[in-house]
């Protein structure tokens, strides 16, 4: 396995920045990326904590909107009802999180012929939800009602699978029970801020005293790339999702899952 190194985590910040909002796996793309590369950090804590780089790549990109929701939240009941569906969202990927923290990171993440199974499996599903001609009923990401919120978030759950994708399952669990492809993708983005800042800051607290100097700066490098990266991504994806829909990231999943798998044939 080899060392860590400033570039190869520079290339996996990019990585991880430019497939954490879409539904392809972000996780899976660098644990993969990770495996060929023979990267690896203490505790594999890199692929968590670099998350939240694209998750600040959020913030930034709703600063005005989210800021307003927090001024406004003794005020407005539609403040409320946004950040109370969230929280509802975001129960249970805390709850299953925290229990199954160390079977994800020690079984899991060290499966590289599942996680390529995985990416075939919800290409095809992806696919599939592609083609649906769906009759949406909630346009709204802010406004969602807390019940189609909470399925939204045991979809989400789904996603500690490496491979599933957490932007790829949230879309997906919100458009079949009615939402819109517009509001489902940025209703996801939303759900990311405390889902991610939740793993992130579990894993930390876990790692933090196997941490080296050498891993933090690797780190750092990756979460900064993630940033740049994500925040290509954020800016034009809604407007993407609208005009072409998901079939191009079920196809580069399946691409992925099936190079994976010849890779790691050759290169096992």
């Amino acid at each position: 396995m080899g060392e860590p190194n400033i570039f190869t985590a520079l290339i996996l910040g990019v990585i991880e920045g430019l497939t954490e909002f879409i539904p392809v796996s972000s996780t899976a793309h660098l644990l993969l990326a990770q495996h060929f590369l023979g990267f690896k950090t203490t505790g594999n804590t890199f692929p968590v904590v670099i998350q939240l780089g694209a998750i600040l790549a959020i913030l930034s990109v709703y600063f005005r909107k989210l800021l307003n929701v927090a001024l406004t939240l003794p005020s407005s009941e539609r403040s409320r009802w946004f950040v109370l569906s969230i929280i509802v969202g975001f129960l249970p990927a805390a709850i299953i999180g925290a229990f199954a923290h160390d079977y994800i990171k020690t079984v899991l993440f060290e499966s590289p012929i599942l996680i390529c199974y995985v990416l075939i499996g919800g290409g095809i599903i992806l696919l599939a939800v592609d083609k649906i001609k769906f009759q949406p009923v909630h346009f709204d990401a802010m406004a969602y009602p807390l019940p189609l919120s909470l399925k939204i978030g045991l979809c989400q759950c789904v996603a500690m699978i490496p491979g599933t994708s957490r932007s790829g399952a949230t879309i997906v669990g919100a458009l079949l029970m009615g939402a819109d492809k517009r509001s489902a993708a940025e209703f996801s983005f939303f759900l990311a801020m405390p889902t991610m800042v939740g793993a992130f800051t579990l894993d930390l607290y876990k790692n933090w005293s196997l941490i080296n100097t050498d891993d933090m700066t690797v780190i750092g490098v990756g979460f900064v790339a993630a940033f740049f990266s994500a925040l290509l991504v954020v800016r034009s994806l809604l407007a993407f999702v609208s005009r072409r829909g998901y079939a191009p990231f079920a196809w580069w999943r399946i691409i992925v899952g099936v190079a994976g798998l010849i890779g790691l044939y050759y290169m096992p």
